[in-house]
């Protein structure tokens, strides 16, 4: 469990906004071209990984002391090192939604997942100005809340 000040968890929970691309994609693809380079010990690949394993425990300091604009900052770091694994990670599209989101008051974000398609997550501190610039590009949100009690089987 992270002990995270429950002002930085209400903070993230206004100011993340979640939109589904409109790309579906068979993330196996994705991870395949990767986890090839891993077993081939590409270093470039090897660097970036842990790199990026890295910053996962700089996230997790940064939430901790309650930062979220650093928070925010290392989010779009950790995107830019994700779209240097492969050319699939992202396409002209997803790319352009994301300029226009920062364009419209989004300080960073980053595509959920694998790459390709699914969701991109934002965050600002003008999350209605955002939200109604990526609506009118037709892209549907997904509201969210983050949940602690773990998985659950419904019966």
């Amino acid at each position: 469990n992270l002990k995270i000040k429950n002002e930085t968890i209400l903070d993230l929970e206004d100011n993340l906004l979640l939109f589904f691309t409109g790309f579906s994609r068979d993330s196996s693809l994705i991870l395949s071209e990767q986890n090839k380079k891993t077993l081939r010990k590409d270093q470039e690949i090897i660097k970036n990984l842990d790199y990026v394993k890295s910053l996962g425990s700089e996230i997790k300091k940064v939430l901790i002391k309650g930062d979220c604009e650093e928070f925010v900052k290392l989010m779009n770091h950790h995107w830019k090192y994700k779209l240097k694994r492969s050319k699939n990670m992202s396409n002209k599209t997803i790319n352009e939604v994301y300029d226009f989101a920062l364009e419209n008051g989004a300080i960073g974000g980053k595509l959920i997942g694998a790459g390709g398609g699914g969701f991109l997550l934002f965050y600002t501190n003008t999350p209605n100005k955002l939200r109604k610039a990526l609506v009118s590009k037709k892209l549907e949100e997904v509201r969210f809340k983050f949940d602690f009690e773990g998985v659950k089987q419904i019966l």
